[in-house]
């Protein structure tokens, strides 16, 4: 059988292989590659936006732990109104020392006795801060807003009778982003068994308060992160 002439030969050897040729290109360039590539760049640029998003479950808060309540009044404060208590108060114990602390000063001067109680209380979130406040104030109705005490302020105070004794009792509870501050301020005269006046009892709870407040505020680079 007489050779085929060597470029016809050739050519005939390279058809096969020009066919897996074509083959080839249609597998690696057709619709099929096409739609592969297209769902690459998506599973791509999903994985590059949840990288670059922030966690929605992450909260930021503004105050991580409580201040120490047993100096966010300051000596002279106390002594106006709670006359012969120690000034350095006595701190009441906390199962989350971190979340809620109150410093507590009282005594007995003559026949007048003074009680006052600072408590920090630290929540989650601004949005359980501010929860919290709602319902603590929902409670103690006959009160008024404070202002410029800080986000929002509320004071009341009442009048209790036990055994013929008066005791007047303000209350005044603030919320600053995420914490709360609680101040109660009462007072009663044994010996004329009458209570202070709703006016002392009233504007030294919110002056007890608005210190606390700005210790509270002084101390945030001191906070937990």
């Amino acid at each position: 059988m007489r050779s085929l002439p060597l470029p016809l030969a050739l050519t005939a050897r390279l058809s096969p292989v020009a066919v897996l040729a074509c083959a080839g290109w249609a597998l690696t360039s057709g619709p099929l590659t096409e739609t592969q590539d297209t769902a690459a760049k998506d599973t791509q640029k999903t994985q590059s936006e949840k990288a670059s998003s922030p966690s929605s479950t992450a909260v930021s808060k503004t105050y991580a732990a409580a201040p120490a309540p047993c100096t966010s009044v300051a000596a002279k404060t106390v002594t106006a109104l709670v006359p012969g208590a120690k000034t350095a108060g006595k701190e009441i114990p906390s199962t989350d020392a971190d979340l809620r602390r109150t410093c507590s000063w009282n005594a007995l001067k003559g026949y007048d006795y003074r009680w006052l109680d600072i408590s920090f209380e630290i929540t989650d979130s601004d949005g359980a801060a501010q929860s919290s406040y709602k319902d603590r104030i929902g409670e103690k109705s006959g009160g008024g807003a404070v202002p410029g005490l800080g986000n929002e302020a509320y004071s009341v105070v009442n009048l209790t009778t036990e055994d013929k004794q008066q005791t007047r009792e303000g209350v005044v509870i603030a919320r600053v982003s995420n914490a709360l501050v609680v101040v109660n301020y009462n007072g009663s005269d044994f010996e004329s068994k009458k209570a202070p006046g709703t006016d002392e009892i009233n504007k030294g709870a919110i002056k007890a308060a608005k210190e606390a407040v700005a210790a509270l505020q002084n101390g945030r680079s001191g906070t937990k992160s």
